[in-house]
C-alpha cells in the first residue's frame, strides 16, 4: 500500500504540471518570438518568412588586419649578387612586379667598389618609384666570421640607400620566415620558392634566384605587415 501511495502521489504531481501551450498559428501584431512565455510551442506557419539572424561573433567588431596597400622593395642582400624587387600591392587584386635587378659585381672588383653599386642600385628603385617600405632578408647563418663581415657590409650599403631616402624603418625577415609566409614550408628550396613567386605575381619569365628571394621577402613583408 505504501509504493501504492507514493506512485499515486509522484502522478498526481505530474498531472498537476503546466503543459505546453500552442501558440496560435500567426502571432500577435508585434509580439516578438522571444517574448513568449517559456515553454509554448511556436507553430512551423508561425516562422515562415522568419529566418533567425545568427549571433554575432564576439571579435565581430574587434580590429581586423589591413591589407597592405603600397609598393614594397624587397632587397636580398650579397656583395656580389644582391637581388632587388619592386611590387606593388592593391586590395582585391593580385601583386604586380614593377620592377627587378640583380646587382651583380665581378669579383675582381673592390669591396668598396661593390658597395657603391648596391647603394646605386637601391637608390635608382627608391627615387624613380614610390615607395612605401623597404624589406630586406636577414642573415642568419654564415660559415665564418670574415663571410659575415662581408654581408653585413652589404647590407649596411642598401639601409643606408634607404635611409637617405627617408626610409628610416626597414624590416628585416628571416629565410624561414620568407618561406613560410611566401611557400607555406619553411624548409622549402630555392626552386619552390621562385616557382611560387612566380605564380603569384603571374610573371612570364623565371626570374633569377636572387630576384626571386628579393620578391619573396617583398611577398612576405606585405602578407605579415600589421599596422
Amino acid at each position: 500500500m505504501a509504493t501504492k501511495h507514493v506512485r499515486q502521489l509522484w502522478a498526481a504531481k505530474l498531472a498537476g504540471r503546466a503543459t505546453p501551450t500552442a501558440a496560435s498559428s500567426t502571432l500577435a501584431p508585434g509580439l516578438r518570438l522571444n517574448e513568449l512565455p517559456v515553454g509554448t510551442l511556436v507553430p512551423a506557419s508561425a516562422l515562415r518568412g522568419k529566418s533567425a539572424a545568427p549571433a554575432p561573433h564576439p571579435l565581430a567588431d574587434g580590429p581586423r588586419r589591413q591589407s597592405f596597400a603600397g609598393q614594397v622593395l624587397g632587397i636580398d642582400p650579397s656583395l656580389r649578387g644582391t637581388g632587388l624587387a619592386l611590387i606593388e600591392f592593391s586590395p582585391g587584386r593580385a601583386p604586380v612586379l614593377l620592377r627587378c635587378r640583380t646587382v651583380s659585381v665581378p669579383a675582381k672588383r673592390s669591396m668598396a667598389h661593390a658597395l657603391g653599386e648596391i647603394s646605386r642600385a637601391v637608390s635608382a628603385f627608391l627615387g624613380d618609384f614610390e615607395v612605401r617600405h623597404v624589406a630586406l632578408e636577414q642573415t642568419i647563418y654564415v660559415q665564418n666570421f670574415q663571410t659575415a663581415q662581408i654581408l653585413g657590409a652589404a647590407r649596411g650599403a642598401a639601409i643606408a640607400a634607404a635611409a637617405l631616402h627617408g626610409h628610416e624603418e626597414v624590416w628585416e625577415y628571416p629565410p624561414l620566415r620568407v618561406k613560410q609566409a611566401v611557400v607555406g614550408v619553411g624548409r622549402a628550396s630555392k626552386e619552390q620558392m621562385a616557382r611560387t613567386v612566380m605564380a603569384l605575381l603571374g610573371h612570364g619569365r623565371a626570374l633569377a634566384s636572387d630576384e626571386a628571394d628579393a620578391a619573396g621577402v617583398a611577398l612576405c613583408h606585405a602578407f605579415t605587415w600589421r599596422e
